[in-house]
């Protein structure tokens, strides 16, 4: 008898409905739960002036899950509708932006590839044909696409010829070949101006992707629960390198061998010390002074308000200075709460007199410590003047019953100083608290948020310059001036760069402190708070680049998928922003962008001498603040902080004594990535000649940060939050590791083409530095502990990196101390 076969065909149908109906589920369960959010945060959306376009793709998403639930093809066609104008709209948006165009069309479009599975209906065999074609036709075309991207984004080092890279040294600002001094690093920037530019040559762009490890060593320092980013630079002083840990300890290790000489420990109190670091240390040497104890000596200033003075070549304290080696910063104070108080950076030696300031608690209360800026004898460890802003005249110590002035604009960033002009140059942050400045006094609003010029020997000031009137974003000049003698019609000028968290760039004559770039006063918005007196005008350095980026706008808003990104557009709009220098507002959110991390923050930017190039790495992260009335505040228990911790990201802040507490947070999406599209972190080359930007490009990948704080694993180049500055070397290199991903990082300085990047041990937010051995290899030298606020890996690692011995050109060793 003849089979007809059609028991079969029922079969096949039976299985193809039951494929429909678990591929429709899968289809319908994102499309229901993600049009319904486009729709809930769409219509909001609309209700504040938003794009229309979440809500609508909301109604058709829905509209399309709703039909392919039942079989009906015009699911998907309503689908294909929705897709075809997502990418019209993402296009007509943002343009063939890659990391814009993401959250926009990668969902969408990948959950329209289910649509064309033989299964997302219960088709005939030709039709299953059909759809397995367009399936693997549609698979291809988006691989390819994410292919294209990835190539676009993926971080390659790009390694010239000896030909392409050679550089005429005959225009070249030359230093003597002979310099003894050309393979120290004598000073925390490697000279007193902070150009962190070294005369070495011996490693360039033809050969620098041959470095390898040279030496490693761990400190042994580990925090006791506070953030304690390791961001030191060491220096080099004959065959020694000098650094300190987070908890001052310092340490002398071979410059040949990396191997520990000696080991000071500091005993430091870190009880009640909420943020632990110490930028670096300090070196005198005394002219006066025989070959005896401490005719050399490291000066560094502790976390628990000490100046301590050792034996450069024993590690012994310096018995003549002060008491048995430290002098007590708390003279003079008043009362001094635990962790209110204390030095981060290293100290500034000139003219044989220890110059530097003070890290006041952000946002506590008023009548903070004072902010006070002091000189110590190098030798003896005596006072030598003091700088209180409230009684600038005034250089000698408070007497009994007194005080330096409660509460005065603090400086706390590394500072330079010119030797020859006997200046020392410091920058200035907020009186105490940031968000808020009614209470504020006149001498708050003279030298907050500017660079000083000091006289090294009495303490006088010289001049002073305002980066920032009326700060009331945290926009404290974090950076170390960067002395250099710019050219200026035809003539070398003695010039300082400011840069500033704001990502402008001021470049002032040092002498006097007038700008030597156009500095513009532009209105600002002002302030709708009871009680603020918000400056009507803000100084733009219109003279410079600025490294700012764009003001944001809605169509800014980031995210990984359209859910997200509609939630941070709807924050955006929910948010006040006028542009730049918005200020804060009572129970509604202000955006600050470029926030608190800057712009450029205390890596300051590094200067070519030679090819007259800026290089300059910074962050592009939103902020958002809100002030909170007094009444408010405390109910909810907002108080000062008891403990000395510092609190001031995803916390709030008391500025008890004055009407409002604040809240700041980072702006980021429910997913814990930025609200804002990439880059986060920029690398800019600016040529000093010009004032021109001369190259600038994303800095840094997502390989070890991504959504909820799962690093992605991908070395995908999209620019990163950084903290920590740039080296900048004759050899025409430029080394960087500030990064939130664990790399360090060599660049053509004129060109701004990577050429090398090594994995570090942990985070590596520190400057780096590098120094010729006494066997004639030129070393690049890094600290890497991490960051807790950019949630890098920490660790206690002191790193270093040379040519292969063979590799290396033969240069005279550094002379002696």
């Amino acid at each position: 008898m003849q089979r007809t076969g059609g028991g079969d065909e029922e079969k096949r149908r039976g299985a193809n409905e039951l494929a429909h109906s678990y591929s429709a589920g899968i289809f319908r369960a994102p499309a229901d739960g993600g049009g319904g959010g486009l729709c809930w945060f769409g219509a909001q959306l609309v209700t504040v002036g938003g794009s229309p376009y979440y809500l609508v793709a909301g109604l058709l998403v829905l509209g399309a899950a709703f039909y392919l639930w039942r079989g009906d093809r015009r699911g998907a066609w309503l689908y294909g509708l929705m897709l075809a104008g997502t990418w019209l709209w993402a296009l007509w948006e943002v343009g063939f932006d890659g990391w814009a165009l993401l959250p926009r069309v990668l969902v969408p479009t990948v959950l329209g590839l289910w649509l064309l599975t033989p299964w997302a209906f219960a088709p005939g065999d030709g039709e299953i044909r059909r759809s397995w074609r367009m399936l693997r036709a549609g698979a291809v075309v988006l691989l390819l696409g994410m292919l294209g991207v990835a190539t676009m984004w993926w971080e390659a080092v790009d390694t010239p010829s000896i030909a392409a890279t050679a550089t005429t040294t005959s225009a070249l600002v030359t230093e003597a070949s002979a310099d003894t001094a050309a393979g120290e690093w004598h000073h925390y920037g490697r000279d007193a101006g902070g150009t962190r530019f070294s005369p070495l040559d011996q490693i360039t762009p033809a050969n620098v992707a041959d470095l390898q490890p040279a030496w490693s060593m761990r400190t042994g320092y580990a925090s006791n629960g506070a953030p304690a980013p390791f961001e030191a630079t060491p220096l080099k002083v004959g065959d020694t390198l000098y650094f300190c840990t987070p908890a001052n300890d310092v340490f002398a290790l071979d410059a040949q061998s990396g191997a520990t000489k000696w080991h000071f420990r500091a005993q430091t109190d870190e009880h009640r010390v909420g943020f632990k670091v110490c930028r670096g240390v300090a070196y005198y040497r005394d002219p006066a002074g025989d070959k005896g104890a401490c005719s050399e000596r490291i000066i560094t200033a502790t976390i628990d308000a000490r100046l301590l003075a050792m034996d450069a070549h024993t590690g012994e304290p310096c018995s003549s200075f002060g008491k048995n080696g430290a002098v007590d910063l708390r003279q003079g104070m008043g009362t001094v709460d635990k962790g209110y108080y204390y030095t981060t950076s290293a100290p500034q030696v000139i003219r044989g007199k220890v110059v530097f300031g003070g890290w006041v608690s952000d946002n506590q209360h008023i009548g903070e410590p004072s902010g006070v800026i002091r000189a110590f004898d190098a030798v003896t460890g005596k006072f030598a003047w003091a700088f209180d802003m409230g009684r600038p005249d005034v250089h000698a110590e408070p007497g009994p019953g007194e005080q330096y002035t409660a509460g005065t604009p603090n400086s706390w960033a590394p500072i330079s100083a010119d030797e020859a002009l006997g200046l020392v140059y410091l920058p200035t942050g907020n009186s105490v608290p940031d968000w808020y400045g009614g209470q504020r006094r006149p001498f708050d609003e003279r030298y907050g948020s500017s660079v000083l010029a000091l006289d090294a020997e009495t303490g006088a000031l010289r001049w002073s310059f305002q980066t920032t009137h009326h700060d009331l974003w945290d926009f404290d000049v974090a950076s170390q001036p960067t002395l250099y003698d710019m050219l200026v019609n035809g003539q070398r000028v003695p010039a300082l760069i400011l840069p500033t968290k704001r990502a402008e760039i001021f470049v002032l004559d040092r002498r006097t402190g007038k700008p030597l770039t156009a500095v513009e006063e532009r209105t600002v918005p002002t302030s709708t708070v009871p009680g603020e007196r918000a400056a009507p005008t803000q100084p733009f350095s219109v003279g410079m680049p600025s490294l700012a980026g764009s003001p944001l706008t809605e169509k800014m808003m980031w995210g990984l998928t359209p859910l997200d990104q509609a939630w941070c557009r709807l924050a955006f709009k929910k948010s006040v922003y006028e542009g730049p220098m918005t200020p804060p507002a009572i129970n509604q959110p202000t955006i600050a962008y470029p926030g608190y991390m800057g712009g450029i923050d205390w890596g300051s930017v590094a200067v070519d001498r030679d090819r007259d190039i800026l290089i300059a790495n910074s962050s592009r992260l939103a902020m958002r603040a809100m002030l909170i009335p007094r009444a408010e505040a405390d109910q909810l228990g907002i108080k000062p902080i008891a403990e000395g911790v510092h609190g001031n990201v995803g916390a709030a802040s008391a500025q008890a004594g004055t009407p409002y507490a604040v809240s700041i947070t980072p702006f980021m999406s429910p997913l814990d990535v930025p609200c804002q599209q990439p880059p986060y972190g920029v690398l800019s080359a600016i040529d000093m000649k010009t004032q021109k930007l001369l190259w600038e490009q994303p800095l840094g990948s997502g390989r070890d940060s991504g959504p909820l704080g799962i690093p992605s694993m991908l070395p995908l180049r999209m620019g990163v939050p950084n903290t920590g500055g740039a080296l900048v070397t004759r050899g025409g290199v430029t080394f960087l590791s500030a990064t939130q991903d664990n790399y360090l990082r060599a660049f053509e300085t004129k060109t701004g083409r990577l050429l090398w990047k090594t994995r570090l041990p942990a985070g590596g937010q520190a400057t780096p530095m590098t120094y010729l051995s006494p066997a004639g290899r030129q070393v690049v030298v890094l600290s890497a502990g991490g960051h807790a606020v950019l949630r890098s890996k920490t660790g206690d690692h002191v790193v270093a990196f040379a040519l292969p011995e063979e590799a290396g050109r033969a240069m005279p060793a550094a002379a002696g101390r």
